[in-house]
């Protein structure tokens, strides 16, 4: 499974998870900075990505056009990069089987602050 990170996410998370990951990329490695939305959609379906992001724009776009790409949507509240690459690795088991459902196209991971 290969994210692609949207630009509204830092790229150290996409470094901090190249390990677990491979082959996953960042938004601005991968295109331009600033690609539209529809531009980011059309890339991570014709590459086979799991798109990763914060954008509610792209939370909208998963309800309404469906799979693929497959939508991550992280619900996370100002969380710090560490913490966001954790929530990624500890919920894998998770998002391997959002990615092996053909009718999912939408994932929810929330960040549930203790403090």
């Amino acid at each position: 499974m290969r994210f692609l990170f949207d630009e509204n996410l830092s790229e150290s998370i996409a470094a901090r998870l190249a390990q677990h990951f491979r082959g996953s990329e960042h938004v601005r490695r991968a295109l331009q900075a600033g690609a539209s939305d529809s531009v980011v959609w059309d890339f991570a379906k014709r590459h086979d990505f799991v798109l990763v992001t914060c954008d509610e724009d792209f939370q909208g776009m998963s309800i309404a056009l469906g799979a693929p790409p497959k939508v991550i949507w992280l619900d996370v509240h100002n969380a710090t990069n560490r913490e966001i690459a954790a929530l990624i690795v500890r919920k894998a088991d998770v998002i391997e089987r959002f990615v092996a459902d053909d009718e999912a196209a939408l994932l929810v991971l929330r960040q549930i602050r203790t403090s």
